[in-house]
């Protein structure tokens, strides 16, 4: 039997603690799923099909290895789209207690509704200060990102349009 887990996420870029987590848990999980979702609370840099592309660029960069899809998910609940691709196991990025408080009452519910359970992982140290909305905020305002995301994602958002 197939261990498969889902790395949910916004993804809106991905950073370089996105990356670890991801390298991280394929080393752990025979199949991974990167599952770009809609954040209704959120408004997106991002169209999600570039964000998927993105992602897809920044796992090859970093080598990583292992049988990884990225998609997208957009209708209904996250465990439904565990229950059809067979995972049992989410895979959360936490930064700070204040990721473990957001995290934990979904991670509940989502082992509640369909048996699925929550793996939160810790990004590498380097990387607990970063999130997506910081990585916007500085390309918005022309600096220079590189240090906080994948070579890809630093070149498309340093592309001007």
């Amino acid at each position: 039997m197939s261990r498969i887990a889902v790395v949910p996420g916004s993804f809106d870029p991905v950073t370089l603690g996105h990356i670890d987590v991801i390298e991280r848990a394929a080393g752990i999980f025979d199949q991974l799923h990167v599952l770009v979702v809609h954040n209704p609370g959120k408004t997106a840099l991002l169209p999600i099909a570039q964000r998927v592309s993105l992602i897809q660029d920044s796992i090859a960069e970093a080598g990583i290895k292992g049988d990884i899809l990225v998609t997208s998910w957009s209708v209904g609940l996250l465990v439904d789209y565990c229950t059809d691709v067979g995972a049992s196991v989410l895979v959360k990025g936490i930064r700070s207690q204040v990721d473990v408080a957001y995290e934990t009452p979904m991670a509940i519910v989502n082992r509640d509704l369909a048996g699925v359970e929550t793996v939160f992982m810790l990004p590498d140290p380097a990387h607990t200060h970063v999130s997506s909305s910081l990585v916007r905020q500085v390309a918005s305002l022309g600096g220079d990102v590189r240090p906080y995301v994948p070579t890809p994602v630093a070149d498309y958002l340093q592309t001007p349009r």
